[in-house]
């Protein structure tokens, strides 16, 4: 794995614990209690619950411990020492800029399959569509929202109900490729899967996979690899005495579809699956 050759290669060990983003803040807290007793130096951290977890993090760094974040940013933002993150609004701006050049002047029927409160992540990404949409989430054409913990099942789930509630959905924004996968899965179910545009975000080898056989029709690449590896880099620099890089870094992002539209920038999904992460 390369963070694992990065570490080997920095002369470092690495301890992992599994976190998720269903809001499973005390997963994470147990995990940053027993790295603190183990003697850590540094620590990367995805936020389950980015409010909720800003005591234990500050405990950390009190006890001169190192803290990153990692794609999803704290609240407030500056609970870490640093931020390691794709532009989430931006992700979201370019799958919405995308949807709105593809429909023109057709009338949309969104449904917006969402991550889970409390996590920013979630809230940018969606913000973002809207915004590069050109509406507000009380806007008429938003007739559906659903949470889905960025989970497949969770999401086909949500796909059900939006269809029960609302049959005319034409277009389906999804936090992430595994809710756009269970979004697909339901409108394939009820016969729509080819008349409904799905636009995610994530960039995984998977989804990217998705958008070269259709299931979805334009995601967001984000980079979590380089991430993982500025973060470590980082924190192997501060602890060794050279200067520490503090704030946000934007790691970057790139719009991925099979259906470029005039005037939005956009990459193929082949270019896409030499960027990809994952399996």
């Amino acid at each position: 794995m390369y963070i694992l050759d990065l570490a080997e290669e920095l002369g470092v060990e690495l301890l992992f614990a599994a976190g998720s983003f269903d809001g499973d803040n005390e997963a994470q807290v147990t995990a940053i209690e027993n790295m603190l007793a183990a003697g850590v130096q540094g620590i990367l951290i995805v936020p389950s619950d980015t409010t909720a977890i800003v005591p234990v993090i500050q405990r950390a760094r009190d006890a001169g411990v190192i803290v990153i974040a990692l794609d999803t940013p704290t609240n407030p933002e500056d609970a870490t020492d640093a931020l390691y993150a794709t532009d989430n609004f931006k992700a979201g701006q370019l799958i919405g800029r995308w949807a709105r050049a593809k429909f023109g002047d057709q009338p949309a029927t969104i449904a917006l399959l969402n991550l889970n409160p409390g996590v920013t992540v979630g809230d940018l990404r969606r913000d973002g569509f809207l915004d590069g949409f050109g509406i507000t989430l009380d806007d008429p054409q938003v007739v559906c929202q659903q949470d889905t913990q960025g989970d497949q099942a969770r999401g086909q789930i949500a796909m059900e109900n939006c269809l029960a509630a609302n049959p005319n959905i034409n277009l389906v924004y999804t936090i992430n490729e595994p809710a756009a996968f269970g979004a697909y899965r339901a409108l394939e179910a009820a016969g729509r899967a080819d008349d409904v545009v799905i636009v995610s975000i994530d960039g995984g080898c998977a989804g990217v996979a998705a958008v070269a056989d259709g299931r979805i029709d334009a995601t967001s690449q984000q980079y979590p690899l380089l991430m993982a590896s500025l973060g470590v880099e980082n924190i192997v620099a501060a602890v060794r005495g050279a200067p520490f890089a503090r704030g946000y870094t934007d790691t970057g992002v790139a719009l991925i579809t099979a259906d470029p539209q005039p005037g939005i920038e956009s990459i193929s999904s082949a270019e896409g699956l030499e960027l990809c992460w994952g399996e």
